[in-house]
């Protein structure tokens, strides 16, 4: 079973050239303003926007990833098209970029299915928040293997064990995905991002409950949970909203990228 494109050519380009292009100019522009953090992760919050808005906040924390060694991710994200209670895991062989083909992480996919017992539906992966990585992963861990779980109807406490279980093997990562608020003026969202930015910071899952408005929030506090209990300490990497790429400051979508040490 593969797992085909549904956004490529709308939220990323469909040629490898050109995705490319993206990558480099991004990591261009931050060498020249910034230098990155000397810090090893396995676990990172990243935006889901098209890489034209969130490509760059993105791609600090996948160049960091790159240096972690680690070649065995769960990419967790948000269901923004199907809705269903829980979360859904699939055994997927494969998953296209235009890159190449991402190896599906049978190993993994088979122990959490045993722990965890997560249905499929397979609907529910032709997802944007979670397939807007799988380029970058390839691009910068050529021989990753993965799993896909996108949640809907999910509660916090049911995923977090699944990423604990995750970053207890050192060989294994961890990537969620999400985007902050959504079409507010920028002064607007600076505000209510800076909440969702100061309960990550602060690990404080009641604070994302005070004004954050993140869509893949139900994620973003799984990992809080987990963080706490594993004692992982997170540091920002980026955030910026999509004013950085439009210029339009009346209606953005905020974008962080988080590592967890």
């Amino acid at each position: 079973m593969i797992r085909r494109a549904s956004v490529a050519g709308s939220f990323y380009p469909a040629k490898e050239g050109e995705v490319i292009k993206y990558f480099q100019y991004f990591s261009e522009v931050f060498d020249k303003h910034a230098k990155l953090p000397e810090i090893a992760t396995r676990a990172v919050i990243v935006p889901h926007a098209g890489h034209i808005y969130s490509g760059f906040t993105a791609n600090i924390a996948y160049r960091l990833l790159q240096k972690s060694g680690v070649k065995h991710f769960a990419v967790i994200g948000p269901s923004h098209r199907v809705a269903y209670v829980g979360s859904s895991m699939c055994d997927f062989e494969s998953y296209a970029t235009p890159l190449g083909a991402l190896q599906g992480d049978h190993e993994m996919y088979a122990k959490l299915q045993e722990r965890f017992d997560l249905p499929c539906y397979q609907q529910a992966h032709a997802e944007h928040s979670t397939e807007v990585q799988f380029p970058f992963i390839k691009y910068y861990i050529p021989d990753a293997k993965i799993v896909e779980i996108i949640y809907s109807d999910e509660r916090p406490q049911h995923l977090a064990p699944v990423i604990e279980y995750i970053l207890q093997n050192p060989k294994w990562g961890v990537i969620i995905s999400t985007d902050l608020s959504h079409f507010h003026t920028l002064q607007e969202a600076n505000r209510i991002d800076s909440v969702c930015i100061s309960g990550i910071e602060k690990l404080d899952v009641d604070m994302l409950h005070a004004g954050c408005e993140a869509c893949g929030k139900i994620g973003v506090e799984a990992m809080l949970l987990a963080a706490k209990k594993l004692a992982l300490k997170p540091v920002v990497l980026d955030y910026r909203t999509s004013a950085d790429a439009s210029g339009d400051t009346s209606r953005v979508v905020g974008y962080l990228s988080v590592a967890f040490l």
